[in-house]
């Protein structure tokens, strides 16, 4: 009887997955609420933000720039692409996460290009919209692009 020895990298790369995968759940969850959410409901939560000086002072930066997000979600095409992106970010995620906890060795390229993607979209929809979130998320999704690829270069050497 032989025991695999789990190395740090592999322990790493199986906890970084399953974030994903809660990431993906929450994403999904997320996506359904701001389908459904009222405008009013937004805008209300942003306004006791501002008012009760949770983010500091309410002319301040923060509280100007949940002001002006607020704006172009309520008014823009961010709610449209923040459900629409958030349902396929979620699904796609879930998806690869299923696929790679199970080592189907042909999902990690097809998992590191498809995160790829996401990556330069983010990027591109930061730089447009002044995102403060999506540099982080696609940050996230570089060094999940490596730890897939590392454990792909391992399980075809192995």
């Amino acid at each position: 009887m032989s025991e695999t020895k789990t190395t740090a990298t592999e322990k790493f790369f199986r906890i970084a997955i399953a974030i994903k995968g809660l990431d993906g759940a929450l994403q999904v969850v997320g996506a359904l609420i701001l389908a459904f959410i009222p405008a009013s409901t937004v805008s209300g939560f942003t306004h006791a933000v501002i008012t009760r000086d949770l983010l500091g002072d309410p002319s301040g930066t923060l509280a100007r720039h949940l002001e002006s997000a607020t704006e172009n979600f309520l008014h823009g095409d961010t709610k449209t692409f923040a459900v629409a992106y958030l349902l396929a970010h979620g699904l796609i995620k879930l998806g690869l996460v299923w696929a790679l906890a199970r080592k189907v060795v042909r999902a990690y390229p097809v998992a590191a290009v498809i995160l790829a993607a996401f990556v330069v979209y983010e990027i591109f929809r930061a730089v447009r919209t002044h995102s403060i979130a999506l540099p982080f998320f696609a940050a996230l999704d570089i060094v999940i692009i490596f730890l897939v690829l590392r454990e792909y270069r391992q399980l075809k050497r192995g």
